[in-house]
């Protein structure tokens, strides 16, 4: 079984037909979900969300583009609301400098704060990043107390911010971006990523991968996502489901 390692199933276009949603993973042979919020105002939905049905866990997050509007979202209040059993990560969290949404010492100020509470829960962190390679780098490597770990989500960085990431111990997820034609630089990438490391995801609704380009993206999608990696990579479906279904629970569920 897959596992779908960032959705968000509380968006409209999922969150109307969850049970339907699931379903039609499960079929699809995904067997697993990480509900992502953005947001304050979506943590007690995402825990609903994932204390209602088996299988789906929860994160605690605050999105860059939403940091103006969290000014007061520091790391005791992130601490504070991760302790419920269904939540495994803090995030997603980062940098985007490509949208600006909200000012950058802003995103840099609520990033931080999310790595001190991954920091103090030991858990993983939930990064998103985004013509920001240089400044994500430079905040995970800012010292701290407790030792700090998580996954670069939907990744679409170069291949010399994977390695980093590598060597500081996150894990590198590849959504249906890496299916797209245009995507020749990170197909390379991808195959270079240790198979102890790669996870894969959805980041539903959006970014439907090849052949459903265009449809709104459910969890049941990320399946192509790991056919057409299982053939970049030279091994077979059901040697990449197995290993990024252990690579999820290694990093998330052994928190929980």
């Amino acid at each position: 079984m897959l596992i779908d390692s960032h959705c968000h199933l509380n968006y409209a276009s999922l969150s109307e037909d969850v049970p339907g949603v699931l379903a039609r993973a499960r079929s699809a042979g995904v067997g697993g979900f990480l509900a992502i919020s953005c947001r304050e105002s979506e943590w007690d939905g995402v825990i609903g969300i994932a204390d209602a049905h088996e299988g789906v866990w929860a994160s605690i997050g605050i999105h860059p583009h939403e940091a103006d509007e969290h000014p007061d979202t520091d790391a005791a209040t992130l601490i504070a609301a991760s302790h419920h059993p269904r939540v495994v990560a803090i995030g997603e969290t980062g940098l985007d400098y490509y949208y600006d949404k909200s000012d950058r010492e802003r995103q840099k100020t609520s990033f931080r704060s999310h790595i001190q509470a991954a920091r103090a829960t030991g858990l993983p962190l939930i990064v998103h990043t985004r013509d920001a390679e240089s400044d994500t780098l430079a905040l995970l490597k800012e010292p701290g107390e407790g030792p700090l770990t998580g996954v670069i989500h939907c990744f679409t960085a170069s291949q010399s911010f994977a390695d980093e990431a590598l060597a500081l111990g996150f894990y590198i997820s590849l959504s249906g971006i890496v299916t797209f034609k245009n995507a020749r630089d990170l197909q390379e990438t991808a195959k270079t990523i240790p198979a102890d490391r790669l996870l894969v995801e959805t980041d539903s609704p959006y970014l439907a991968p090849v052949p459903m380009r265009g449809k709104t993206c459910e969890p049941a999608f990320v399946a192509h996502t790991a056919r057409f990696l299982a053939a970049l990579r030279g091994v077979s479906e059901t040697e990449l489901a197995a290993s990024t279904t252990a690579n999820f629970h290694a990093l998330f569920t052994k928190a929980a």
